[in-house]
Formats: C-alpha cells, structure tokens, sequence
C-alpha cells in the first residue's frame, strides 16, 4: 500500500507529472479518470477544484490545475 504524504512537495511533483503525462496521453476527459484509476487514482470534484485523491481510501493529494479538468 502507497501512502502520500500531503506536504511532501517532491512526490506531490512527481504524481502531478504522472498525471499531467496521462492527461496529455489520454483522448477524453473520462479516459484519463480511467487511466487515472488503473494507477490508485481518482478525480472528485469539489467546490474548491478538482482534487487528485488517492483509491480506495479517498486522501486528498493535492488540487489539480484547471487547465487539466476540461
């Protein structure tokens, strides 16, 4: 089992460059939650942003850029 650690800005850097690269790789906004998923991720929608979270537990890694949620 992975846990992050929220205030760990290096691996917060190194899931946000996985998720940028899956993001880039991905045809839809839909593939990239599933292929987001095949890794133990999940995108949740909040009032705040879209927050990458990890699965099955819920933790919030961090608040996703805008520019990726469209």
């Amino acid at each position: 089992m992975t846990i992050i650690i929220k205030n760990d800005a290096f691996i917060t850097a190194d899931v946000l460059a996985l998720v940028t690269r899956e993001r880039e790789s991905a045809l839809s906004y839909r593939e990239w939650k599933h292929r987001l998923a095949g890794y133990g991720y999940g995108v949740r929608d909040t009032d705040h942003g879209s927050v990458l979270e990890t699965l099955p537990h819920h933790v919030e890694v961090c608040v996703l850029p805008a520019d990726l949620c469209v």
